[in-house]
């Protein structure tokens, strides 16, 4: 998992894993989308491919990439917990915010409503 996080912690190797979502693609396809040469491009991919983020499959003269969602799957299993966590905390912040409104006289609502706006 630490070797997803680092991968993912290049902004422009989140571009590749996010185009590649759409399907495979060249790796003149994916520069086009960088602001960085094409060797630039290859070390990105590098590092996504030590990380199992993306795989490559020779075509002839091309190299085709695709994306293997499995790190990002075990990712998402071990933010499942973390997820879950924060979801609980914001309902609970949410009934707190509607136990509050409740509680207040309707002018001073429709003031916090004005000062918000």
């Amino acid at each position: 998992m630490d070797l997803t996080l680092h991968a993912l912690a290049d902004e422009n190797r989140r571009r590749i894993v996010e185009r590649l979502r759409e399907g495979p693609a060249t790796v003149n396809e994916l520069a086009e989308l960088l602001p960085i040469a094409r060797p630039g491009v290859s070390r990105h991919l590098r590092v996504l491919r030590s990380a199992g983020l993306v795989t490559v499959v020779a075509d002839a003269q091309f190299r085709i990439y695709h994306l293997d969602p499995g790190p990002l799957e075990l990712l998402d299993a071990w933010l499942h917990d973390y997820r879950a966590q924060w979801t609980q905390r914001l309902d609970a912040l949410q009934t707190e915010i509607a136990r509050g409104n409740r509680a207040r006289p309707p002018a001073q609502r429709a003031e916090t409503k004005k000062e918000a706006s």
